[in-house]
């Protein structure tokens, strides 16, 4: 899979992958990756030592402030495979405390009555590893974008009113983890940037459907950001990717808003119907995504698997001017 001819001498390599590698509390990833003998971190490992992407984003990495664990991670990967010199992470939303009841249970402080679900602060979040630098000046971090405030917002109501309460819809933010316009400097060329995100799973919730409706808001944002809704958007060297945790034909959400990306006319699909994880419940699944924009030629793409590191794929693609 990964032996495609190149057709270009420098093509970017871009790849995300959702790693699975968040751990029940804080610093127990940190601790398993110093230990070296987790046989799931070490498929992860080699799994991205195969593809050796110039540019990966993770999901599934645990966030913490100083930026250790992902340091760690980058360096036990550069002792057998690609060095990452460039480690970028901003805080998420998962775990975030918020003080309320966020799902409608009754109670707060659980795991989903952060600003996204999260049994601690910055679990299983989103990380860049990249072979060049980011462009600091250029990132834009919509992570604490409000939900109420994207236009046509689907912000979940039950016949009591707004789900679970208004008080929770005025401070809730749209992103589970987060969304990042993150520019990366390439030698010679013009910069790359990648539009992120790490949707909620459309489940795990009641017959208001909030988690379905979060996910297809989330994945929207995009479609908004793209028509300049939230001001003047890149239009050359795009890559959209992530995990958008849903499937355009297969499983439970609500399929027009993945269907709007694939379908939207600035965006190309090198990957079309290639499925991307393996669920117990509904086997093969494509949840997650990489579509540059259409001003790039896609010399190779594909989805590397090792169900010994993750039951995601790494997507990749090879990208040229």
């Amino acid at each position: 899979m990964l032996a495609a001819t190149a057709a270009s001498a420098d093509p970017l390599r871009i790849a995300t992958f959702n790693t699975e590698l968040s751990r029940a509390g804080p610093g127990l990833l940190l601790r398993d990756l110093a230990k070296g003998s987790d046989p799931k971190i070490s498929a992860v490992m080699r799994l991205l030592a195969n593809v050796s992407a110039d540019v990966i984003v993770l999901q599934g990495i645990d966030y913490d402030l100083d930026g250790t664990t992902l340091g760690a991670f980058a360096d036990v990967l550069g002792e057998s495979g690609p060095v990452y010199p460039h480690r970028f992470a901003l805080p998420p939303n998962a775990g975030r405390p918020t003080g309320l009841d966020m799902d409608g249970d009754g109670q707060t402080g659980g795991a989903r009555d952060g600003q996204g679900y999260g049994r601690f602060f910055g679990a299983g979040a989103m990380a860049i590893l990249s072979r060049h630098p980011v462009i600091d000046t250029g990132v834009q971090d919509h992570t604490a974008f409000l939900w109420r405030d994207l236009p046509d917002a689907l912000l979940p109501r039950t016949k009591n009113g707004p789900f679970p309460s208004d008080a929770v819809q005025q401070v809730q933010r749209l992103a589970s983890h987060g969304a990042w316009v993150v520019p990366i400097a390439i030698p010679d060329q013009p910069p790359v940037t990648l539009l992120t995100f790490y949707a909620t799973p459309p489940v795990f919730d009641g017959p208001e459907d909030r988690n379905g409706k979060r996910n297809h808001d989330e994945i929207l944002f995009w479609d908004h950001y793209l028509a300049g809704t939230f001001g003047p958007p890149p239009n050359k060297r795009v890559v959209l990717l992530g995990d958008a945790n849903l499937d355009p034909t297969k499983g439970e959400g609500l399929k027009v808003a993945i269907q709007t990306l694939l379908d939207h006319p600035a965006l190309q699909d090198p990957l079309a119907d290639q499925p991307t994880v393996t669920f117990d419940s509904l086997g093969d699944m494509r949840v997650d995504y990489l579509l540059p924009s259409t001003d790039w030629r896609v010399v190779a793409s594909g989805v590397a698997r090792d169900p010994a590191a993750s039951r995601h794929g790494v997507v990749w693609a090879d990208l040229d001017r």
